[in-house]
This record gives C-alpha cells, structure tokens and sequence, in this order.
C-alpha cells in the first residue's frame, strides 16, 4: 500500500528578526511514520518547526496538513485542525499535579488514561507537583499532553536534551509507538543514531537549507555520511547528497 502524506512542506521560508533561517524547504511526512530532521546547531531546525505550527510567520511556501492548506491559519487553528508543537523547553504547570496537567489539555471526552498507557511512569506520580518530576518525566508529560488533542500530526523539538541516554531511548521506543498507531511525527533530535533507529524517513537541513533526504536506518548504517554531517562536510560522490 502507498503511503500516504499526512503533512507536506513546499518550499517553506522563514525569516526571523530580518534574516532568512529556513529557505525553500520542502518535505513530507507520512501517516504513521516518524520522519527524522538532522542538522548542526543554528541549521535552522527548530525555526522550521516553529512556522509550521504558526509560532511564526512563514514568508512563503505551502504547509498541507491532511491535504488542505494552514500556513495562513492562526497557531490555536493549526492546532485545531490536527497538529500539535512539542517544544525542547519542556513548560508544564509546575504547581499543577501530574492529573490536572494532563486533564487541562484534554478535549471532549478525552482522558488521561491513554497517556499513562504509553507512560506508565506517569501514573506513579499521578499527585505529584509537575515542577518536582524528573526532566524525562516532564517530557513525558509534555508529550502526553500534545497527545490529548488526538493530532494527526506531532513536531517534537530535541526531546532528549539534557536527558540520560537510557531516557531517551524509553522516549524514542515510545515516539515509534505513537507512530505505529497512525500518528506521522516530525522528529528534531540531536542523538543522530537513536533517532535515525526509529525513523522511515530523514531528512538533513544545513545553513537553512535541505541537504539530504533518504531512508532513515539507510542513513544510520553509513557511518561515513552521519560523521560527514557533524562535521560540517558533504562527502563526495555520494548520491543522496543534494
């Protein structure tokens, strides 16, 4: 069976305070799959994510979400209409419970019970001041809250950062299940390897730019290209390279 599309980018710009950050970015992301986007510091990543979801403006370009245009719509319409923006800073309501942080985000007859089924480490801190969980525990939170909005699509921006490698391989395993149940994730992950191992589809952005699009675990099992990346070269006479 063909995939099917769920969120199509089409020569997305950016700019942000006056300079161009992303330009003419283009790329898909499939139902039920996780698409990973690597690159440097300052490639222009989490930028991209942001005019996505409508944190920002974009300066042109087509964002499709279930094949219908949102790139003018307001963030909170965005939202609405099936996206959902998991940002690296991790904000819950510190004073809040872990409960009534997950019950402020549902909707209709959404409840928290199918978080702590992908999150069982929740539920054993069910009463517990959200500001006192641990970093992997708030992400898990911050995950589980995006979720509530049943979204045909998540962006997940550098969930592992300031993580324990074992954290962030649990919440990987758990980004691989959400996909596995429909859901297309948007992956922003600075842990190439880990992240490449769950994904259908990578894509590399440099200085703003796509530079690479391919098969996931492909790209994982070429050692020679992922040092290339981190390094900053492109290797020669590579063909996946553009």
């Amino acid at each position: 069976m063909d995939s099917v599309s769920v969120l199509s980018l089409e020569d997305i710009t950016v700019d942000r305070s006056g300079l161009t950050i992303v330009r003419g970015v283009s790329l898909l992301v499939d139902e039920g799959s996780v698409t990973v986007l690597l690159g440097a510091n300052g490639a222009g990543k989490t930028t991209l994510l942001e005019g996505v979801s409508g944190a920002i403006p974009v300066a042109s370009g087509e964002i499709r979400l279930a094949g219908e245009r949102i790139e003018k719509l307001r963030a909170w319409r965005r939202a609405r209409a099936g996206l959902a923006h998991v940002e690296q800073n991790r904000t819950v309501f510190r004073e809040m419970s872990t409960l009534d942080n997950l019950r402020a985000a549902c909707r209709h007859d959404d409840t928290p019970d199918r978080v702590f089924e992908l999150f069982p480490e929740l539920r054993k801190q069910i009463d517990a001041p959200a500001g006192l969980l641990s970093g992997g525990e708030q992400q898990m939170l911050v995950v589980g809250r995006a979720l509530l909005g049943r979204p045909k699509v998540l962006l997940i921006d550098e969930m592992s950062l300031g993580l324990a490698p074992i954290v962030v391989e649990r919440l990987a395993a758990a980004v691989r299940a959400l996909a596995d149940r429909g859901v297309g994730v948007l992956l922003v992950e600075q842990f190439a390897a880990l992240a490449l191992g769950i994904a259908d589809r990578a894509y590399v952005m440099a200085r703003g730019r796509i530079v690479f699009a391919g098969d996931g675990r492909e790209l994982r099992a070429d050692e020679g290209l992922l040092r290339a990346l981190y390094l900053g070269d492109t290797p020669s006479g590579s063909g996946v390279w553009k």
